[in-house]
């Protein structure tokens, strides 16, 4: 159950010479920056390294290309190392996104040919689920989780759906509407008992969970950098332990297609890789400023205060149950009528820079409205404050006139 305690607003984290955190990003200090979950933020010294790539790409490109496949499978090698897997598991691509599409035209149709998925599935990824679908001629079952189940309620609601007929199970590891995570290693062990293949949606587990792969058991997992790691956009990892690895190719096919997996997806035509061989200056500069346990430890202090600030503002008293929460996120609903569906939720979202002078999430689950906060380092206790003064306000007043956000 969640604690309705009022928690002790934790310290701001510094840089070492004294500086707030936040003077290593370049975010607009105009806007309050509460939503790092669904884009992240690139901090100065990743930025940098990746203008110096391209300088050198754009001097000599006849040098660069024939040279980038080795210096790719150094920066995967830097990357499993964080993620504490083994970089022959490991490929890039360009989202999580793309990394579902990647395990989707590698699998084979089945006898029925049913794919699960969950309510709290993010709805690019449930898309491409149900596309699969079609090309079988199947269907796409949809388990109902409770927003405040536990491990075990979870489990068996994923699993009520499961029969001889399922031919793929999706499953996220940390849902992205609802900010909580789903026993995936549980599934996924049930799952190989049954031999049904099962891929795993990580996109926001690298950064917020210590070892998102160890214990878990399943064909593929996808995991994006670019949000919590902080690399540069148009980073992830795609992992693959079992046999499916064999039939997985990357998006283009190029000079290394005939390569084993991964080595095949280091090479993509003229892709521009510079965001993927700059990833592990973000990543280390969490690791050599602060550590990256103490930014966990400290992400959840953070998004808990924070979620009790903006929460009592609302008049809600307390954030949401969410059965499992997850480090760095939290949710606290909005008051009745907003964000009802994703159309209206994104429509808040995209008013929310102009009139509430914020970037800040909000999501939608069960016709039910809530802002998603999601924290970084560069974020303190007087952001939240700042939002329950300045923001709340200006929502309470969408809700008094009815507006939805559609």
């Amino acid at each position: 159950m969640t604690d309705l305690r009022a928690p002790a607003a934790p310290r701001p984290l510094l840089l070492p010479d004294g500086r707030p955190a936040a003077d290593a990003w370049t975010l607009d200090p105009g806007l309050l920056h509460l939503n790092h979950g669904s884009f992240g933020g690139v901090p100065r010294a990743a930025q940098q390294r990746q203008s110096a790539l391209r300088d050198e790409m754009e001097r000599a490109p006849v040098v660069w290309f024939p040279g980038l496949t080795g210096r790719i499978a150094a920066a995967r090698a830097e990357i499993a190392a964080h993620l504490r897997t083994d970089p022959a598991d490991l490929a890039l691509v360009p989202n999580a996104s793309a990394g579902v599409s990647v395990v989707h035209a590698a699998l084979a149709a089945r006898p029925g040919g049913d794919i699960v998925v969950t309510d709290h599935g993010y709805g690019a990824v449930t898309m491409s689920a149900a596309r699969l679908a079609r090309r079988w001629g199947t269907r796409v079952r949809t388990a109902r989780v409770p927003l405040d189940a536990d491990a075990d309620r979870a489990h068996d609601a994923v699993m009520a759906e499961v029969d001889a007929d399922v031919a793929l199970i999706v499953l996220d590891q940390i849902t992205s509407a609802t900010a909580r995570l789903l026993p995936v290693a549980r599934v996924g062990a049930e799952a190989a008992r049954l031999g049904i293949p099962f891929l795993v949606d990580g996109a926001h587990a690298p950064g917020l969970l210590a070892a998102p792969l160890d214990g878990l058991v399943c064909d593929a997992w996808v995991g994006n950098l670019h949000k919590w790691g902080c690399a540069p956009r148009g980073t992830a990892a795609l992992v693959a332990r079992g046999p499916l690895r064999t039939e997985l190719h990357p998006p283009i096919d190029s000079w290394s297609a005939d390569a084993p997996f991964p080595d095949r997806f280091d090479q993509q035509g003229t892709v521009d890789a510079t965001a993927w061989l700059a990833a592990p200056t973000a990543l280390d500069l969490v690791e050599t400023t602060w550590g990256w346990d103490t930014v966990r430890g400290h992400l959840d202090d953070l998004a808990r205060y924070g979620a009790h600030v903006v929460a009592t503002a609302l008049g809600t008293a307390h954030p949401v149950d969410v059965g499992l929460p997850v480090p760095g996120m939290r949710l606290v609903r909005l008051p009745e009528g907003l964000a009802p569906t994703r159309v209206a939720a994104d429509a808040l979202r995209d008013r929310a820079p102009a009139e509430l002078g914020a970037e800040a999430a909000f999501t939608s689950f069960d016709g039910i409205g809530y802002l998603r906060l999601s924290a970084h380092v560069y974020n303190t206790p007087a952001d939240y404050y700042r939002f329950a003064e300045q923001c709340v306000p200006v929502i309470e007043k969408w809700a008094r006139e009815g507006t939805d956000g559609a």
